[in-house]
């Protein structure tokens, strides 16, 4: 079942970022998003098969992410995850998520807002960045079989190297959601106070 980035490995792979590291995660180079366009070429014939094992190797490694899924918390069969009409349809949102991310790569403020608002959407969805970066983890260890012998050392670090840069702007949008819905809530007298600095 093992794919050699899965379970803890996913972990120190895609490490679990905080804002300060946004900065640090690169957006991949004019090579990478080559490698990465062509090889979403054969991807895309798959998406919703990839999907479903994605997400069934998430819940299956990372048992602890079925408490964001409502409608997954309670399922221990995984072999009626294979079959979900729901998973299947999630799986298919996320991979759509992929493939505008794709179409993006050299349109960089478009991948930036794309990416920023996912992370505040996520924010709303009771979705914790902690958890982002292992789906990336997920997605690799789906698409290897499928790519077969197109499959590199270089593909798989064009990927990650997606990923990560992807994730880490999800994780800033999920922040600055947070801190923005910290802000309404106060009431006026626990705002800070606003100087009138008119003449």
């Amino acid at each position: 079942m093992g794919c050699a980035i899965s379970g803890l490995a996913a972990k120190a792979e895609f490490g679990e970022r905080n804002t300060e590291d946004a900065a640090a995660a690169t957006h991949p180079t004019e090579d990478q998003i080559q490698m990465i366009k062509e090889s979403w070429k054969v991807i895309r014939d798959d998406i919703a098969k990839v999907g479903i094992i994605m997400f069934v190797r998430l819940f299956e490694t990372h048992p602890e992410c079925k408490d964001v899924f409502f409608l997954f918390r309670d399922v221990e069969d995984l072999e009626r995850l294979r079959t979900s009409r729901e998973l299947r349809a999630h799986g298919l949102r996320v991979m759509s998520f992929i493939e505008k991310s794709v179409a993006r790569l050299d349109q960089l403020e478009r991948l930036d807002a794309l990416a920023l608002e996912l992370g505040k959407s996520h924010y709303h969805y009771n979705a914790p960045p902690k958890y982002y970066s292992y789906v990336g983890a997920e997605f690799i260890c789906a698409v290897q079989p499928i790519l077969k012998e197109r499959w590199t050392a270089e593909v798989e670090e064009a990927w990650k190297t997606m990923f990560q840069y992807v994730t880490s702007l999800m994780k800033q949008g999920y922040q600055e959601e947070s801190i923005r819905q910290r802000h309404i809530t106060l009431s006026p007298k626990d705002r800070p106070e606003k100087k009138n600095t008119a003449l």
